[in-house]
């Protein structure tokens, strides 16, 4: 076995990594960008090399600088992850030029599966069954455009090269192909250096299903069962479970013995993913194979009781497998979600910041927590905004999805916007409960999984209202030479009364002002829209507040942030449930004058580069219209026009960064 290892990645799968390198006695090395110089897992390994700027192409992205890396510390072997270099077979031959074991396939593997349409032709002669598409060489938009007729729309452009739903689009029709496909080149050639793309047949109703597999240098081959991802969002999985919902026996020994014979047939070794795209009737077709660790391998793990980080060091090092097939069995049901920092409600938009308040499920025997950040970290535009997965092992299926929508409400993230709302809301969904599974779920749920949020309750109101007297208590002077001094009593004592402090509340575009009277048996009393409610408030243990309110007891937590415009946001989380208040300083005039004002300009909405322009001064433009497109975070987002107008001025050009807020197009007053 080796005694030292690098990681040429970062975040939660180098922590993850090198959690069971720790528990098998293995020294570990890091490697980090300017941004991630204070991250966790530079924080938790052995070692740690600085490698460059923060862009991944200047640092993470960089073969020479890994393998030097792993040179200067002793490393005897590297772990990719997965992203970044890990189905890089250039980098795999680089580590072997210099004596460096690659923890991953044989280079001859991983470029068969390299190119997703070379994948096909393989798969094809071993009787892996496909999916209807064109996998050609001839990649003129006339020959493509000819084959997605062909095919039949809708249909999925893909970029032979890709993963991670970059340079991926669904196509409805002849007309929209065009536009489509040059996205999709686009995305491709920015993420993967390679523009060639696939078109396959877009099944309507599918369910993506992938099979673990394993194999060593001994000739051994096994699957380790299923994983079920079908709920996903921009072609991007959110949530995957293990085993998967509704397979019999029959299906699943097809689908592993598949996987096993696509696995053979480029001779691979360590640890890969079978993709398929199944439909609803238990047919099912090969996508792709990742040859690499994935994302969601923690499901299998749970159910199995196998360690596959552990595995693929152990197959690494020339030894067998520590079990073979009929060794292996399910046990229970394992879920796992990806909690993003992103906006759900604004189409799944990334959101970058500071973390200032970040409290995770506590993990414990069904419970698992993999992130790679800490309270006070900040989500850069560099990287996946990925926050941490969550996995729940339990019983079955009912029991591990009402666990886990219970873990989501009780999650707590402050300082960017996250999708926990929605995770909880899809684990709590009675169709998703009760097995209706493919990746249109939250597109044919919209509805009711974004149904607009009612006006804050009382409760709520009542909750950060007590977290700001708090603060005003705490802050508040003291006279410790005097314990006797009127200046330093904080009981509400007034000569002709009761007093009293009002706060004022923006809940959407309600305004609620609070009266909170001191009374003096250490009491408040809070005049609300609904009523007077009497309540006690103290600091808990555990930094939350301990709250007595209308007769019922429990704990709440209301954390303040400043917001970009200047103002200060309240966080209220109580009852699975978080919702944001706006705090109103009534000397603060300009709070109201923003009220209703319109600026004329749509402004970026996260930091990135403009890659395409769609609109010149002069322009007229009507509500939807693309105007530009913006990378960030490693995906394309198309920006759109608010409402109709004329365009009076383009701030920046193609190939120019952008921060996050910047004014990117103007429009005439009179139009607009």
């Amino acid at each position: 076995m080796f005694s030292k290892i690098l990681i040429a990645n970062r975040g939660e799968i180098a922590c993850r990594v090198i959690k069971t390198a720790r528990r098998l006695g293995i020294k570990t090395v890091a490697v980090y960008s300017d941004a991630d110089a204070e991250a966790r897992h530079v924080a938790m390994a052995d070692e740690a090399i600085h490698i460059g700027p923060s862009p991944a192409r200047e640092s993470y992205l960089v073969a020479d600088k890994i393998v030097d890396a792993a040179k200067r510390t002793g490393a005897e072997a590297i772990h990719p992850g997965y992203g970044f270099l890990s189905e890089n077979a250039g980098f795999a031959e680089a580590c072997a030029k210099a004596g460096i074991v690659f923890i991953g396939p044989p280079t001859a593997a991983i470029r068969a599966m390299g190119s997703k349409s070379e994948a096909k032709k393989i798969m094809e002669k071993a009787g892996v069954p496909l999916v209807p598409g064109y996998h050609g060489d001839d990649q003129s938009p006339e020959l493509l455009a000819k084959e997605a007729k062909r095919i039949g729309f809708p249909v999925l452009i893909k970029a032979s090269a890709g993963g991670g739903g970059k340079g991926m689009r669904v196509v409805e029709g002849a007309a929209k192909f065009a536009d489509a496909l040059a996205g999709a080149k686009r995305e491709a050639k920015a993420s993967f250096a390679d523009d060639h793309v696939l078109i396959e047949k877009y099944l309507t109703r599918p369910r993506h299903i992938e099979i673990q597999v394993f194999a060593d240098t001994h000739g051994n081959c096994l699957y380790l069962f299923e994983r079920d991802c079908s709920i996903q969002r921009r072609h991007q999985k959110v949530i995957e479970e293990a085993p998967a919902p509704d397979m019999d026996p029959a299906r699943r020994k097809a689908m592993g013995d598949a996987a096993v014979a696509a696995a053979k047939a480029i001779g691979y070794v360590g640890a890969g993913t079978v993709e398929f795209i199944a439909d609803q009737d238990g047919t099912f077709y090969f996508m792709e194979m990742n040859t690499r660790l994935q994302v969601e391998h923690p499901v299998t793990e749970a159910i199995t009781g196998q360690d596959l980080v552990e595995w693929q060091l152990v197959v690494a090092a020339g030894r067998k497998m520590p079990r073979s097939q009929d060794q292996l069995a399910i046990d229970g049901h394992a879920v796992e979600v990806r909690l993003y920092a992103e906006d759900p409600a604004r189409n799944f938009l990334p959101s970058t910041g500071t973390l200032v308040h970040l409290r995770l499920p506590e993990e414990g025997p069904n419970i698992r927590v993999d992130t790679g950040v800490r309270e006070g970290d900040t989500v850069t535009p560099f990287y996946d905004p990925m926050i941490a997965k969550v996995i729940v092992h339990d019983r079955d299926r009912t029991s591990a999805m009402r666990r886990m929508a219970v873990l989501m409400g009780e999650t707590e993230v402050v300082g960017v916007t996250t999708n926990a709302g929605l995770l909880k809301a899809l684990c709590a969904h009675p169709a998703f409960v009760g097995g209706e599974v493919d990746t249109g779920f939250i597109e044919r749920h919209h509805d009711q999984l974004f149904a607009k949020p009612a006006p804050a309750s009382d409760r709520t109101i009542a909750i950060a209202t007590l977290a700001r007297l708090v603060e005003w208590h705490d802050a508040a002077p003291s006279s410790p030479g005097d314990p006797y001094s009127p200046w330093g009593a904080q009981n509400g004592f007034r000569l002709l009364g009761e007093g009293h402090d009002e706060v004022r509340w923006k809940d959407g575009e309600r305004e609620v002002t609070v009266q909170a009277y001191h009374r003096r048996d250490g009491s408040i009393g809070l005049t609300l829209p609904g009523g007077t409610l009497e309540a006690r408030v103290r600091h808990a243990d555990d930094g939350r507040l301990a709250v007595l309110l209308a007769g019922e007891t429990f704990t709440a937590a209301a954390v303040p942030r400043a917001a970009n415009d200047g103002g200060v946001d309240y966080t209220v989380f109580a009852d699975g449930n978080q919702r944001r208040l706006r705090l109103v300083d009534p000397l603060d005039v300009t709070q109201y004058e923003a009220v209703g004002a319109s600026e004329g300009s749509m402004r970026s909405p996260l930091p990135g580069k403009i890659i395409d322009l769609r609109v010149k001064v002069g322009d007229t433009v009507s509500k939807g219209q693309a105007l530009l497109v913006l990378e960030a975070m490693k995906m394309e987002h198309t920006l759109t026009a608010p409402a109709d107008g004329k365009v009076k001025a383009v701030r920046y050009g193609i190939g120019e960064q952008v921060a996050e807020g910047a004014e990117l197009v103007e429009f005439d007053d009179t139009e607009s």
